[in-house]
């Protein structure tokens, strides 16, 4: 039973669901969410608030506006793309305090969040990671 408990207790220090991010959002202390997507991806459609980083640059420099003590939200285009958990593995070995989006970017349209961008040339089934 402890091995269940352990178990599950860490998968919620690394995961967070769209409503859980949502109300987060809505908190004092808001977190930092990026979108491990292309650029071109995050301008068509992105969770608003979220800032563009894509995963292949993730970098000191590229983070460096980044507060080093924020709660870290890293998401992608959704369950078949892993730039979400590639993103998340970036920004946890820069040292950043990181959880991935369960489902991504598609789980949180489904929950019913709202997004933004210019949405002029949605593709899709396909990851722009």
């Amino acid at each position: 039973m402890n091995d269940q408990i352990s178990f599950y207790e860490s998968k919620l220090q690394f995961e967070i669901d769209s409503w859980d991010l949502s109300e987060a959002m809505r908190s004092m202390k808001k977190p930092v969410v990026i979108d491990a997507r292309s650029s071109e991806a995050f301008d068509r459609e992105h969770i608003p608030g979220a800032i563009c980083v894509p995963h292949r640059t993730m970098t000191k420099e590229s983070t460096a506006r980044i507060p080093p003590d924020a709660a870290i939200v890293v998401y992608c285009d959704g369950i078949g793309c892993n730039g979400s958990t590639k993103g998340a593995l970036n920004m946890a070995r820069l040292g950043f305090n990181t959880k991935e989006l369960l489902g991504g970017l598609d789980w949180w349209k489904r929950d019913g969040h709202p997004t933004e961008g210019t949405m002029d040339q949605i593709k899709t089934g396909a990851c722009e990671c």
